[in-house]
């Protein structure tokens, strides 16, 4: 099956992890060859409840044999897109009410983005240095990482960068401004969370001039940072928020949220602002709706920040300089580039998934599903530091 995986399925890498996937459960992946591997990175932030979680497959299999998909976006009534979307509001601030259901998190910052200009009649978009928000071509315009963008210019015009995290710059917030675009925990630089206030202070200079702020909770979102969203934790209400990964539990899905008022713009002059055939799938709806359930009323969202104290109370090494994130968003900062990937290698070899992240070579993300066991977390971190000894060891011979 790898060859026909090499020939026959477009690879994004020279070199692809490439195991031979058999199923999976709970915070294991199983190969082919039945060797069951502990997962740290719940498919990159996606399966906050672990796999097959089965709350959810009984609520994507109930669905399936009900119906499927039926209309295109936004023109029949689907009761998994309604309810769904009703919880969401009861559970989000006030102004945070109506919700546009998408495909993926890329596409929910394109509407995102559509949005605040048609809202504001202005052109500027500003996101952070080092942000990442997606590959189609207005999210790749708003990354702030020339190397990975620079084959597919031009891009969207009236693109302008500040460093997060820096005060000093929020001066170049003006009316001219449609738009500031920022993760809320930054994701692809290294798990870089907010400091002093910095959001708070990006909320007050967007309203002073006019601005909208989007804040991308696509990665964070969802229980993943110890709140339903990262926002909460830094007293900083978005105009339009933007989420997708854990939303449905590992299935495709993404969606952006604002107040009735600001969604009514996508409706008229022009109508189909913005319009999508599979948004708001219910089968995906469905799924949406069992994992916001599952997070609310279990305690597994507060239980991760106490699963973050053990990662950082175990995780204790030479090696390891910093360890950045919050909840179960996690980045290991190593010394150099090169021990990340070996951390990364070497335990895939042991049976741990680990990852790399896009723009910090020195980190190695632990991203588990929230559901993950203080043993499993033992489990893994032992593998983790027995790797450093290792490594270490290899140095002095």
């Amino acid at each position: 099956m790898k060859e026909d995986f090499l020939k026959y399925q477009t690879q994004t890498t020279a070199h692809p992890l490439a195991m031979e996937v058999s199923h999976a459960k709970g915070s294991y992946i199983y190969d082919t060859s039945g060797n069951a591997h502990l997962d740290f990175v719940a498919g990159v932030s996606a399966c906050g409840l672990g796999h097959c979680h089965p709350k959810i497959v009984k609520a994507v299999q109930k669905q399936a044999e009900t119906y499927m998909h039926v209309m295109v976006y936004g023109e029949y009534i689907q009761q998994p897109a309604v309810a769904y979307t009703k919880l969401l509001a009861a559970l989000l601030p006030e102004s945070l009410e109506t919700t546009y259901l998408v495909n993926s998190g890329t596409e929910a910052i394109e509407g995102a983005m559509k949005l605040a200009r048609r809202a504001t009649g202005r052109s500027e978009i500003i996101a952070a240095h080092h942000a990442y928000h997606g590959n189609t071509m207005g999210s790749l315009s708003i990354m702030g990482y020339e190397e990975r963008k620079r084959a597919f210019r031009p891009l969207l015009p009236d693109i302008s960068f500040i460093h997060f995290n820096a005060e000093i710059e929020l001066s170049k917030i003006t009316k001219k401004t449609a738009a500031v675009v920022l993760e809320t925990i930054q994701g692809g630089a290294g798990f870089i969370v907010p400091r002093s206030g910095y959001l708070k202070k990006v909320r007050e200079r967007c309203t002073k001039v006019g601005a909208l702020l989007i804040l991308d909770e696509i990665q964070p979102g969802f229980g993943r940072t110890g709140k339903l969203f990262a926002f909460e934790h830094y007293h900083c209400i978005p105009d339009i928020l933007v989420m997708g990964k854990g939303m449905a539990s590992g299935l495709p899905v993404g969606a952006f949220t604002a107040s009735n008022a600001l969604m009514k713009g996508l409706q008229d002059n022009p109508k189909l602002g913005h319009i999508t055939t599979f948004g708001g799938n219910p089968v995906i709806a469905a799924a949406c709706l069992a994992t916001l359930k599952e997070l609310t009323e279990s305690d597994l969202i507060p239980q991760t920040l106490e699963k973050e104290k053990l990662f950082k109370k175990l995780l204790q090494h030479k090696h390891i300089k910093e360890i950045r994130g919050k909840g179960l968003m996690l980045a290991l900062i190593l010394e150099d580039a090169h021990i990340a990937n070996h951390l990364v290698l070497e335990a895939a070899k042991d049976k741990l998934i680990l990852f790399w992240l896009l723009f910090e070579p020195k980190a190695v993300r632990i991203s588990p599903p929230l559901t993950i066991s203080n043993d499993e977390i033992k489990k893994g971190c032992q593998v983790i530091l027995d790797l450093l000894d290792k490594y270490g060891q290899k140095d002095v011979n």
